[in-house]
């Protein structure tokens, strides 16, 4: 059986296409001098078996090795039919690959790919013959590299503390589309929630009449059409059903899309982000972020969900507990993921795995800002996604502070991408030029957090964490990190390099931790110049102790509890 055998990407989906993920030939490069002995070749063989999309270092992948690699090596034979060279076009998608790929047809060079969290896709047509095709990826990381972002990978041999074990290669779906020379190559969508309309921008290859039918329940509402010349189309869909896209409940239009003979079916939600002072107005009403921090990690494949269903069953989980959405910690999401999230009306802020690259160092753009391009052009027209954060926590680096210039860049480039949604520009600090003031406060002292926050309340005076290393300048106020208590209810094996981590000191039982979680919750919910929180974290992961359910997504606490207190009407709700 394939693993992860679903299309990845529903929101930008064709019927012809090959899911390659399953057993690919393996090896390790220790000495990152494949290149030189030409494994590329089509007819090198590798003496290991991997199952792709999982890393080398999960167990789920059939390898396990988890010390570092300098490079590995993948290949695969697929059959190409007659039918689908006649098509025009055969590109190769790679979900992601950690960190510089290197893509072979037939011992030719086809592609190559910097960053090791967005998807990208390789034009392997002039390289195909009918019958076997060769596939070859070559794929070098290095996570001590300081242009490098590398999220919460470990830099040190073990996980330790807030890092955990790395990420080395593939480890996001592959596979093969085929379509016409003549094809759509990328889609934003605009939706109107005043006039029930969604303006479409489509950049296309070649000439023909792009069109753009929208459905509701399966019934078509609203369709547009015009000649596109080989570059941008516009077209406006008046819609004849207004269905506008809910928190906790999604909602969401299907679209098909065509340009001469290729189709695309994708989805969007009819939606609206608004800033103002002190909330986040969905479709004009303020909406209370009760959001959950989420790294996305898997006991048995580390970045990479064993199935679609583990996807989904984290929102379901996080809900369950009476949270609304989640911060997407320190790594870009699968669009699978976002998709459920567009589904279940779950709200998300997209972030990028930004530690790891040195913010004191202008070179640090260098990959950086090409993989923030790629992030918002791939998941723009998610409905549920409300907001951006290109850079979490961004400390002194060896005694060096941020390049502010760095930080500025970032976040005029991400306001010039989408100017539909807010962005936070480094979370925690140190802030520079922001939409959003957001702060990280993990004190365990219910009574010391709840008067960091009074004077914001009483004489609009935001507590400074930072000593002056940033201003408050009246900005939205967000929670984006708080809690994170530890509660050692399940075994931890603990040995001298690895040892069980949180924040603060433990709580010793159930009622300590419910206790403390409902003060330090209640504290911001009550807070009316706080327009949400974000609690740390949904699972525990390998040595962090603080989620609020196990590694293993088993639960640790009783949700009805949580859901009590997580649902308290907060301040701007009233």
């Amino acid at each position: 059986m394939i693993p992860r055998n679903e299309h990845p990407n529903p929101n930008f989906y064709r019927n012809d296409y090959i899911i390659l993920n399953g057993e690919w030939d393996f090896d390790f490069d220790f000495g990152n001098s494949g290149i030189d002995r030409k494994l590329y070749e089509a007819d090198t063989v590798f003496g290991k078996k991997i199952i792709v999309p999982f890393c080398p270092e999960s167990e789920l992948s059939g390898i396990g090795y988890k010390d570092f690699m300098a490079a590995v090596w993948y290949k695969k034979i697929v059959s190409i039919s007659a039918e689908q060279l006649a098509m025009g076009k055969a590109f190769i998608v790679f979900g992601a690959v950690d960190f510089h790929a290197r893509v072979y047809v037939n011992g030719e060079f086809a592609g190559e790919h910097f960053g090791g969290y967005t998807t990208f896709r390789i034009d392997a047509t002039p390289f195909l013959k009918e019958g076997d095709n060769v596939i070859t990826v070559y794929a070098e990381d290095d996570t001590r590299d300081p242009l490098q972002a590398r999220g919460k990978q470990s830099q040190l041999y073990y996980s330790h503390s807030c890092d955990y074990t790395r990420t080395t290669g593939i480890w996001q779906t592959v596979y093969m589309e085929f379509c016409p020379k003549n094809y759509i190559k990328s889609v934003k969508y605009y939706p109107n929630i005043t006039d029930g309309t969604v303006t479409i921008h489509a950049e296309v290859v070649g000439d023909g009449e792009f069109s753009a039918t929208a459905l509701w329940d399966g019934k078509a509402v609203g369709n547009a059409s015009c000649k596109a010349l080989g570059q941008t189309v516009t077209v406006t869909l008046a819609l004849e059903e207004k269905h506008l896209w809910e928190v906790g409940k999604g909602g969401l239009y299907a679209l098909e899309l065509s340009f001469g003979g290729d189709k695309v079916s994708s989805f969007f939600g009819l939606r609206e982000v608004k800033l103002t002072d002190n909330a986040i107005n969905i479709n004009g009403e303020p909406i209370f972020q009760r959001l959950i921090l989420d790294q996305g990690f898997y006991p048995d494949g580390i970045y990479t969900a064993p199935s679609k269903e583990a996807l989904k069953n984290d929102i379901l989980l996080s809900m369950d507990a009476g949270f609304n959405g989640a911060r997407l910690h320190q790594k870009i999401f699968e669009p699978l993921f976002l998709h459920y999230c567009d589904e279940l009306g779950y709200i998300v802020w997209g972030e990028h795995g930004n530690w790891g690259a040195d913010h004191t160092n202008f070179e640090s753009l260098r990959y950086f800002l090409l993989e923030i391009e790629e992030e918002i052009e791939r998941d723009f027209n998610h409905p549920s996604l409300i907001g951006w954060c290109p850079y979490n926590e961004t400390w002194d680096v060896d005694g060096r502070k941020q390049d502010d210039d760095v930080i500025r860049i970032v976040y005029r480039t991400v306001k010039n991408l989408d100017k539909t949604r807010p962005c936070i520009d480094t979370s925690g600090n140190f802030h520079v030029e922001t939409d959003i003031f957001d702060v990280h406060d993990y004190d365990q002292d219910c009574e010391i957090f709840k008067k960091h926050y009074e004077e914001l309340t009483t004489k609009n005076i935001l507590f400074d964490h930072q000593g002056h290393r940033q201003e408050w300048k009246g900005e939205p106020v967000f929670m984006s990190e708080y809690g994170g208590i530890r509660v050692e209810l399940k075994e931890f094996e603990e040995n001298d390099r690895v040892k069980a981590w949180g924040y603060g000191n433990a709580a010793t039982s159930l009622e300590e931790f419910y206790h403390r979680y409902d003060e330090l919750t209640t504290a911001l919910i009550d807070c009316p110049r706080m327009i949400g929180f974000c609690y740390t974290q949904l699972t525990d992961v390998e040595q962090e102790l603080n989620g609020i359910y196990h590694y293993d997504r088993t639960p640790k606490f009783d949700s009805a509890i949580l859901r009590k207190i997580n649902t308290k009407k907060a301040a701007i709700e009233k």
